[in-house]
């Protein structure tokens, strides 16, 4: 299961351990048992501070394990075989049982110790998912730190009686103490702030108290980041308020069109930019939303949805972009019901099925050929008369037998028995006639909407929504940039959002030079 070179890196890793880590493993004669019985012996071979004892025959969900260390009250289990994306989930556990400190902020991690009542955690994942080890580490950690918590991580592949008797249709889903706590991929600070009421008023306190700033950046994709790592390197006053570092890269499960780099995975790609911006001098605000941009004589001040005013020389919006929805009834009801927008994470829960995508583009295409690997059967939905995805796309999607593709359709609504998706209705847009389509599922892949609601009457936006910029980054209004996909510059691209975040962040501080005090001054004065 794990081959040498994954052996020798895992070791050096558990090197870190700094006292005992006790196994407890759920077994059956199934073969996933014997499988994750390997893996956990893999691990006692590896490390001299690692015990396993396995049972046959519990309550417990098998194959299943359990972590803690003698002498401390840690309740933290994995359903199944954390291999794929959630190996990484494994080794911090590992890690973190084993008494190596966890990498998280003290204010933070002393809100979890706070926590005063107790809650058990269950997270339903799959291998596939690139947004669920953020949760299940999440989750785990405050399992780890706070013994009135209690988290077990589920493979929904390996127990598909609880996803269907719970009707799960979309992961990460997360369930506290038998009741839905949230869906989709969240931070350790919007679990925390969740559980704790206060939580949002401290962090608007916080935050309130930040002395200017001589640039601001408002968002954390690759424009964000880039912009935030020129300006630091000019030695000024840099902050970057993110609603999630790393924005829709995160939701991009392969990258292999950026130059030097042959393949690399959305998640990896946005922890690279955020630990590069974290080797500088940057003020790192993470979940905060903006909610107002208010330009005044001298500073520009960005208000956030917690109350919070930050107050900057110059602003570069870097806010990016969300996949579009369709608009139609029925779509918000049943959204994470049966209504998805990413293959990649929700596909397997729909293994054995009949789906649906929407939209020809490279995204849809790609979507519905990945698709017809897991389901049994998938119609692809097309508006225009023709598909819009490359040609090569075209082609594979084509051999698929599973595949069938209706164009010159308009989706008109998405039917549910109240509970999920059962179907969907469009009209030919040719000779106007309906059709219903008996479906499990509905992936919508029809292209994106710039993030740019909070800046309407005080920065131009294009009919589209998009910011106006020149061919500096800078906007309608003095002092305030903008970069990547949420403006009018074409091509999104993740090798373009960064050269224009860039591109932006060298306008903010000539700005600064010809508009403002000297960035040494200003630092100073900071």
């Amino acid at each position: 299961m794990l081959d040498e070179a994954l052996k020798s890196q895992l070791k050096s890793y558990l090197e870190r351990v700094v006292r005992p880590i006790e196994i407890v493993a759920s077994l059956d004669d199934s073969a996933k048992s014997r499988e994750l019985s390997e893996l956990l012996n893999a691990l006692v071979s590896l490390c001299d501070k690692i015990s396993v004892t396995e049972l046959h025959g519990q309550n417990e969900r098998a194959p299943s394990f359990a972590l803690t260390s003698p002498g401390h009250d840690i309740n933290l289990r994995f359903a199944g075989i954390p291999m794929g994306h959630e190996f990484t989930s494994l080794v911090l556990a590992l890690l973190q049982v084993g008494g190596h400190p966890p990498r998280v902020e003290q204010a933070i991690a002393d809100q979890i110790k706070d926590l005063d009542t107790d809650l058990t955690f269950e997270t339903y994942f799959s291998l596939s998912c690139q947004n669920c080890p953020d949760v299940v580490q999440a989750l785990n950690l405050m399992a780890v730190l706070n013994p009135r918590i209690k988290h077990v991580a589920i493979d929904g592949a390996l127990f598909p009686k609880e996803v269907e008797s719970r009707q799960i249709m979309s992961v990460p889903t997360v369930y506290l103490n038998g009741q839905v706590f949230g869906q989709g991929r969240m931070e350790i600070e919007e679990i925390v702030s969740k559980l704790d009421t206060n939580a949002a008023a401290k962090a608007a306190e916080r935050l309130n108290d930040r002395a200017p700033y001589d640039v601001l950046v408002v968002g954390g994709g690759p424009a964000g980041a880039a912009a935030a790592i020129y300006a630091a390197r000019k030695g000024i006053r840099t902050g970057v308020a993110a609603e999630r570092f790393g924005g829709q890269v995160l939701d991009t499960m392969s990258i292999e069109n950026f130059i030097s780099v042959r393949h690399t995975e959305g998640p990896h790609f946005a922890a690279a930019l955020e630990e590069h911006v974290r080797d500088y001098d940057v003020d790192i605000m993470n979940l905060q939303r903006a909610s107002k941009l208010v330009a005044g004589k001298g500073l520009v001040s960005v208000e956030l949805e917690n109350g919070a005013v930050l107050r900057s020389k110059t602003v570069i919006v870097a806010t990016g972009a969300r996949w579009r929805q369709m608009g139609v009834p029925g779509e918000d009801s049943y959204r994470n019901k049966g209504v998805a927008y990413c293959p990649h994470c929700d596909g397997p829960l729909f293994k054995g099925k009949r789906v649906a995508v929407i939209g020809g583009g490279n995204s849809g295409v790609e979507a519905a050929i990945d698709l017809a690997n897991i389901v049994q059967h998938v119609t692809l939905i097309e508006f225009d008369s023709k598909l819009r995805a490359d040609e090569v796309l075209q082609r594979k999607l084509e051999s698929l037998p599973n595949v069938d593709v209706v164009l010159s359709a308009k989706t008109t609504e998405v039917l549910g028995d109240g509970q999920k998706v059962t179907g969907l209705v469009y009209e030919n847009r040719i000779a106007g006639q309906r059709h219903t389509l008996n479906l499990d599922g509905i992936f919508v892949q029809i292209g994106l909407l710039p993030n740019t609601e909070w800046l309407k009457g005080t920065v131009d936006l294009s009919p589209r929504g998009e910011v106006v910029v020149d061919h500096h980054g800078q906007t309608s209004v003095p002092g305030v940039f903008a970069a990547g996909d949420c403006t009018t510059v074409p091509y999104k691209q993740i090798v373009i959002a960064l050269g224009e975040g860039a591109k932006a962040s060298l306008g903010a501080f000539d700005y600064l030079i010809r508009h403002a005090e000297t960035p040494a001054d200003a630092v100073k004065a900071a």
